[in-house]
C-alpha cells in the first residue's frame, strides 16, 4: 500500500494539477483498501509529498503485472468507470490507474474486484512523477487522459496538466508508436492542448480536421454527461509518439 506521508508535511515547488481534499470513506471503501489494496495497489517510495515518487524507484512492469502485454495507463481515473470497463474487455492487455484521491481508488478497486480485472493496478500519486519515476521509459503502449480538470478560472490556468512541460513527459513514456488520447468539454482547454501538442517534437496528429473522432474505447462516464448536459461539446484529439532517432543516425 503506498506509504504514508512524513510529518512535518512538505510541498512540492511547483503547481500541480490537482487540490487533494480528505474525504471520508465509506465502510466498503475502506474494507477495499485492507482487503483488496494488495492485489492492486502498486506501493511506492515517496519524495517530499504525500502523492510523490522518489526518483529512481522505477519498477519492472513484467515483475508487477506477472507477464509481457501492452501497457495502457490513465491519468485521472477517478472512480475507474472507463478504466475497469478497459480492463475487463481486454484481458491480453495490463491498465494501470493513476489517481489522487483515495475514494476513487477504492471505488475503482471494489468494481474491478467484481468484474474480475486482475489485468489492473493502480497507483494513488502525482501523474506526472509515475510516468517520470515509476514506470521505465519507452514502457506505455497508451495514455489516456480523459476529462481532467479544466482549471477554468484564468487565475487557475497554470494547474492545468497538458503543457509543452507533460507532452516531453509524456512522450519519453511512451513507446515509439505509442498513442497519446484526450477528451474535454472545455473548449478552451481542448485549443490549448492541441496548440501545445500540434508544434510537440515528439508527437504527430493521429486525426485529420479539427478534432479526433470520440475514442471508442472510452464508457460514457458521469463527467462527459454532465458536460454534454450543460451543452458543452465534447473534444476528443489523439496523437502518436514518433519513432526515437536511431543512434548514431545524421540529417
Amino acid at each position: 500500500m503506498p506509504d504514508s506521508p512524513a510529518e512535518p508535511r512538505v510541498f512540492r515547488e511547483r503547481p500541480v494539477s490537482f487540490v487533494r481534499r480528505s474525504g471520508r470513506m465509506s465502510e466498503a471503501q475502506d474494507r477495499a483498501w485492507s482487503e483488496l489494496a494488495p492485489q492492486y495497489v502498486i506501493g511506492v517510495s515517496r519524495d517530499v509529498a504525500a502523492t510523490s515518487i522518489l526518483p529512481g524507484s522505477a519498477i519492472d512492469p513484467v515483475a508487477v503485472w506477472g507477464r509481457e502485454a501492452p501497457l495502457v495507463v490513465e491519468i485521472g481515473s477517478g472512480q475507474g468507470h472507463a478504466i475497469v470497463h478497459a480492463a475487463a474487455s481486454r484481458p491480453d492487455t495490463d491498465f494501470l490507474a493513476i489517481e489522487v484521491f483515495r475514494a476513487g481508488l477504492a471505488r475503482t478497486m471494489l468494481d474491478a474486484d467484481r468484474a474480475g480485472a486482475r489485468n489492473l493496478r493502480l497507483v494513488e500519486a502525482n501523474a506526472p512523477e509515475v510516468l517520470q519515476h515509476l514506470l521505465p521509459p519507452a514502457s506505455a503502449t497508451e495514455l489516456w487522459i480523459f476529462f481532467p480538470d479544466p482549471w477554468h478560472k484564468k487565475k487557475h490556468t497554470k494547474r492545468r496538466l497538458v503543457t509543452p512541460e507533460f507532452a516531453a513527459v509524456a512522450a519519453a513514456a511512451l513507446e515509439d508508436g505509442g498513442m497519446l488520447r484526450l477528451a474535454t468539454d472545455w473548449e478552451d482547454y481542448a485549443l490549448q492542448m492541441r496548440d501545445t501538442l500540434d508544434p510537440a517534437d515528439d508527437f504527430e496528429r493521429a486525426f485529420e480536421g479539427e478534432w479526433a473522432p470520440r475514442f471508442d474505447g472510452r464508457v460514457l462516464t458521469a463527467f462527459e454527461r454532465k458536460g454534454a448536459r450543460a451543452g458543452r461539446d465534447i473534444r476528443d484529439l489523439v496523437y502518436r509518439r514518433v519513432p526515437r532517432p536511431t543512434a548514431g543516425a545524421t540529417d
